[in-house]
């Protein structure tokens, strides 16, 4: 698309091209800035007189200046859109630059949104999209590039028949006359003849395998080389689990912990699930999967709306479950199943409920008796949580309401430039709660002593609750955070990393280093590059909590949609050291979540 920018010798043609382009916002932003400051002097000479464009260029000239100024310039949200119609299937070598430490040994592994259609229908919701794995090789200072999809049920069966036929997230499936009301009564036995079993969120290993999450109980056994679906689990054939949150937690032990939902007689619990590590004998008959066990249960607040859960956190003592005011009701998602339709409709904001901290003893496996209450907020990821001078820590990033979820409709995000308060929408900001543990009744004023913090905390009048007032962590909108997890996960720590979720900011594809003790931000940033969430590898012989690199998966907005690349940046100067780029046969869509498997 170089050299389209206008020019007082622009044909007739070329102004229409450019009044295409901008309207469908294929343009890189250097190019609108450079058609913008032309478009200015075009202005000036036509005013002075000077250079005028004959009557037949008019109305083009007209209709390029009638097209609405985009409301987010420097934004490319189509970067959401892309489809991925070629698999690379083997490796892929880049170019690289700069210098990629050779101590960096081992397998970035993404997941993400890969394609909206399977024919002539287009689901509805980036959650909605099929499940699209990328992986990073980086071996000896060199970086190698592949990516496959998930190849789920339901993915091979809808690219079968290239229609939706069971519902996702927001998406109905496609109207079948053959299924009666008999046969979706009789479907509700068999859950994924219901529900989607796409995995297109996160990837993690359990034990020594790799598997490919969603939100819902099946999750995909990975091959780590190939990339190829090797294989299927369904948690709620195993244990009841009807849901599970995308982001497990692991302990140095090779343990696996996990938060999910289950329905018993007394009602809907939240189930803390465990994976134990690998088994000692390698001829062990059962995996990890298969020896997975629920450790605890809690009962949902109201047994009619559990909150929707997407994360939670672990400190050395306690499972720690942030139950927000977005619940999902239990009546509508049964109605919603009986009748095929997408189950998005049970989501339900109740912002009097505010929102609920529950801490259970990874010890006894109960809760506390203290209660928690807070804010009413929205939210996806958990930063970390600890435990320090008698209090519990928990950092979270947090939404005003579950609007955000909305900015992730695929027509949100088509119309999002001529959307004014689509910014205000995804507008987030990382926040500090601080419990106070064991707090003495009939304490007046602030009950945390914790000094690294402005968080409060207060008795509820007559009631056995504490208010927690949180503290904000920086004034910038994060998403998708990490920290140096293999070290402080659970632990006091000060660092944590994350893609910028402002997309009024100057360059919304920046990447953020924020310091949670002095509240400062450092930032790395390149126009028109979309960063994806950063992932710490420690230095072997790391001195420090920040010692070591982030590992980044790029891409390009604009026409640039064939380019992918990983880079590396110092965590602890936040300057880059070196990348791979790479050119694509098809384009490469923005990626959500990954893990990085180190090889010796």
């Amino acid at each position: 698309m170089e050299g389209l920018a206008a020019t007082t010798k622009t044909s007739l043609c070329d102004g229409a091209m450019k009044s295409i382009c901008a309207k469908f916002h294929f343009w890189s932003i250097v190019e609108r800035k450079k058609a913008a400051n032309e478009a200015d002097n075009l202005d000036k000479k036509e005013s002075n007189g000077i250079d005028v464009i004959s009557d037949s260029a008019d109305s083009t000239a007209a209709e390029i200046k009638s097209n609405p100024p985009l409301a987010y310039p420097n934004c490319d949200l189509n970067i959401w859109l892309r489809t991925c119609h070629t698999e690379i299937i083997t490796p892929l070598e880049g170019i690289s630059t700069g210098a990629i430490p050779t101590w960096i040994s081992g397998s970035l592994y993404r997941n993400g949104p890969g394609k909206q259609n399977y024919g002539h229908q287009t689901v509805n919701h980036l959650f909605d999209a099929a499940g699209l794995l990328h992986l990073f090789k980086v071996r000896n200072g060199r970086v190698t590039y592949q990516t496959r999809y998930v190849n789920s049920t339901s993915y091979v069966q809808n690219t079968a028949a290239q229609k939706l036929l069971v519902p996702e997230f927001t998406t109905p499936a496609a109207p079948d006359p053959c299924k009666t009301i008999f046969h979706r009564i009789s479907s509700l036995f068999v859950l994924d003849q219901v529900v989607s079993d796409n995995a297109m969120i996160s990837v993690y290993p359990l034990g020594n395998e790799l598997y490919a999450f969603a939100e819902t109980p099946f999750i995909h056994r990975i091959d780590p080389i190939t990339l190829e679906t090797t294989g299927r689990e369904n948690l709620h054939d195993r244990m009841k689990v009807i849901n599970q949150s995308s982001h497990p937690h692991f302990t140095q032990k090779g343990e696996a912990f996990q938060l999910g939902q289950k329905i018993g007689s007394k009602g809907p619990s939240y189930a803390i699930i465990h994976y134990p590590p690998n088994a000692d004998n390698e001829k062990a008959i059962l995996n990890t999967v298969e020896r997975a066990r629920i450790i605890a249960t809690v009962p949902c607040r109201s047994i009619k709306e559990p909150s929707y859960m997407h994360s939670f956190s672990i400190t050395s003592s306690y499972f720690v479950l942030i139950e927000q005011p977005l619940t999902v009701s239990f009546k509508t998602i049964f109605g919603s199943l009986l009748k095929g339709k997408p189950i998005v409709h049970a989501l339900k904001w109740r912002p009097e409920k505010k929102t609920r901290i529950r801490l259970i003893s990874r010890t006894t496996g109960m809760e506390v008796q203290t209660q928690y209450v807070t804010e009413a907020f929205f939210f996806l990821h958990t930063v970390n949580a600890f435990e320090a001078d008698n209090h519990l820590i928990i950092d979270i990033c947090c939404y005003a309401n579950g609007e955000m979820l909305d900015c992730m409709y695929i027509e949100a995000l088509k119309n999002a430039q001529s959307d004014p308060n689509y910014a205000s929408m995804f507008r987030g900001r990382p926040k500090r709660f601080v419990l106070p543990l064991s707090p003495k009744r009939g304490i007046k004023g602030n009950l945390n002593t914790y000094a690294d913090s402005l968080s409060e905390a207060h008795w509820i009048n007559g009631s056995s609750s504490v208010y927690v007032q949180s503290d904000e962590l920086c004034s910038m909108g994060c998403e998708t955070p990490t920290i140096n997890y293999n070290v402080y996960n659970g632990k006091p720590y000060r660092y944590f990393y994350a893609i910028s979720s402002d997309v009024d900011a100057d360059n919304p594809g920046t990447l953020i280093k924020v310091d949670t003790i002095e509240k400062k931000c450092r930032t790395w940033a390149e126009p028109n590059v979309y960063a994806s969430e950063p992932i710490f590898i420690p230095h072997p012989e790391a001195k420090a909590e920040d010692d070591g690199v982030l590992l980044s998966s790029l891409i390009w907005g604009g026409n640039n949609e064939k380019r992918t690349g990983l880079l590396v940046l110092d965590a602890a100067t936040f300057t880059e050291m070196g990348r791979t780029e790479f050119h694509t046969p098809s384009p490469v869509p923005k990626c959500l979540h990954g893990y990085f498997a180190a090889t010796k």
